[in-house]
């Protein structure tokens, strides 16, 4: 077989999923893609309902967790993270959301050329295939579905009369002109089916183009160098060390956490830190793994009688059987729920320039990433602190690529972000409080006790965590702590370049699956720019 592509691309998540899949358009651009997971197709990937068999098991995921966290209370995080062709794109709750354009054009200013809000909207609409909007913001003919949710849930309406009646705008398109308001979200589906990366941008691709090849199984040990030049990568598959080379390129995507730690386990890296682990240094750049950013978040969660929110009962369990006949001759009902099917972007103070709050309606009752369960009916409500001054980082706990990497997000590590989420905490109970919603709660399982600011920081040490957007540990930018510069290349080396959401210099305001697409078309078109130029 050949061992020797134009194009390695490490990780097969959500950007080097869409990277390979637009290089290898070009049948004369040979692409190999090296997968730790299994092949992200099948019933428990594209039936969206089986996210909660995912996140809270190692079932296509890392199941990852952090180091303690002083902000927390010294609680220990978890992380779950796609291990599947396709990525976090195959186990998350499949929102699609691209960020507020603020993001971007704040990229811009801080020296990242090519990276503001009109130059990067193009690539949203190259990807995207929406079936509900079409006008000068949104995409009809990309390769990834962007569909309104079908589970015809009543509890939707009341979700919606709960923001008016607390005062809040509602909106129809996240995407469209404004972010601002209560909405349901956008979700990548086709219908009733999960459409993750792979399946966007490869699986239909497998077998007919002989220029694609995906490894899968396949652990990554090291990226191979001919001196300062990327050349191969090491990676063990079935027991087997294997080595591949690249002609051209090295595109490294294997997200904000595995990303730096390949990085570092290559010899790139704070050559201090490497060489106390014995790691010998090829290039100082004391910036990988640093500038880690995430999402800081709080669930309310109540118990409720009605049948229309999940739950675990016999009545319950009957109505399943029926939503599962009716997935299978409609592909529509409760088994097309990605669970997180409202949501809401809002602003603790009037003169932001972007919400700085995130909801995420949930219709079942989740507690700890769903790892702890409750018998009965519930909902449940995120909110989370979309531009935490917190920073945080990824580092080694050895030299060894099969151990985890070591993962500290320092939430609520700055006092800032505790006062913004406290505001934050106050909006999101008053919609929950609010008539439509309160009339349909039994309990309120978490709050029913906390009244004052200091109950609030109380229960927020106490019960936030991820809601798994982590970001900006391999930073781009042009200074001296930046990992890659706007052309996505790691810096002091030659033929590499991280393509995920570690280059992002800060992170965006929303999910970031959607803007993780993003950077993968946007690289393709660097890259074939690069090798246009020789």
């Amino acid at each position: 077989m050949t061992q020797e592509f134009d194009y390695l691309v490490l990780g097969g998540g959500s950007a080097g999923c869409t990277v390979a899949g637009r290089l290898s358009e070009d049948p004369a651009t040979s692409v190999a893609v090296i997968e730790a997971g299994k092949g992200g197709d099948g019933w428990l990937v594209n039936v969206p309902a089986a996210v909660v068999l995912m996140v809270p098991t190692k079932i296509n995921s890392w199941a990852l967790d952090t180091v303690p966290q002083p902000g927390l209370n010294g609680r220990t995080g978890y992380q779950p993270r796609g291990k599947a062709l396709g990525g976090s794109s195959a186990i998350n709750a499949m929102v699609y959301i691209r960020g507020h354009r603020w993001d971007y054009d704040h990229w811009a200013a801080l020296g990242n050329a090519g990276w503001s809000w009109n130059e990067v909207l193009p690539y949203f609409k190259k990807s995207e295939h929406n079936y509900t909007f079409e006008n000068e913001l949104h995409g009809t003919d990309g390769p990834l579905p962007v569909s309104n949710l079908r589970t015809d849930n009543p509890v939707h309406q009341l979700y919606l009369e709960a923001a008016r009646q607390a005062g809040f705008p509602i909106n129809e398109d996240f995407n469209g002109v404004s972010q601002e308001g209560i909405g349901i979200y956008q979700v990548t589906q086709k219908d009733g089916e999960r459409w993750s990366a792979a399946r966007a941008y490869l699986l239909p691709h497998l077998g007919t183009r002989s220029n694609l090849r995906v490894e899968l199984q396949a652990n990554i040990q090291r990226i191979l160098f001919d001196g300062k030049r990327a050349a191969g990568v090491e990676f063990v598959q079935n027991g087997q060390t294997r080595v591949l080379r690249a002609r051209k390129e090295v595109i490294l995507s294997a997200g904000a956490f595995q990303s730096p730690q390949l990085l570092m386990l290559s010899g790139i890296g704070d050559g201090e830190e490497l060489q106390r682990l014995g790691i010998r240094t090829l290039h100082h750049l004391p910036g990988v793994g640093h500038n880690l950013q995430d999402h800081p978040d709080f669930v309310f969660g109540y118990k409720t009688k009605s049948l229309d929110l999940m739950g675990l009962s016999m009545p319950g369990a009957g109505r399943m059987l029926g939503e599962i006949q009716r997935y299978r001759k409609e592909r529509r009902g409760m088994i097309t729920s990605n669970f997180a099917e409202g949501g809401g972007f809002l602003k603790t103070r009037p003169d932001l320039p972007a919400p700085d709050i995130q909801l995420h309606f949930v219709t079942a009752l989740v507690e700890d990433h769903a790892r702890k369960m409750n018998l009965g009916h519930g909902y449940s409500c995120h909110v989370c602190l979309l531009r935490p001054k917190s920073r945080g980082r990824v580092g080694l706990h050895s030299a060894d690529p099969n151990q985890p990497p070591l993962i500290d997000p320092n939430f609520l590590g700055e006092p800032d972000d505790m006062r913004d989420l406290v505001e934050g905490f106050k909006l999101t109970r008053k919609l929950m409080d609010a008539p439509a919603l309160a009339a349909l709660r039994t309990e309120d399982c978490f709050t029913a006790n906390v009244r004052t600011d200091g109950d609030i920081e109380q229960v927020l040490r106490q019960r936030v965590d991820t809601v798994y957007h982590p970001v900006g540990s391999c930073r781009m930018g042009v200074d001296d702590m930046a990992v890659v510069d706007p052309q996505l290349r790691v810096r002091g080396v030659e033929g590499l370049r991280v393509v995920d959401a570690s280059v992002m210099p800060t992170i965006v305001g929303g999910n970031t699956n959607a803007p993780s697409i993003m950077i993968g078309e946007k690289a393709a078109d660097l890259i074939r720019a690069a090798a246009r130029k020789g």
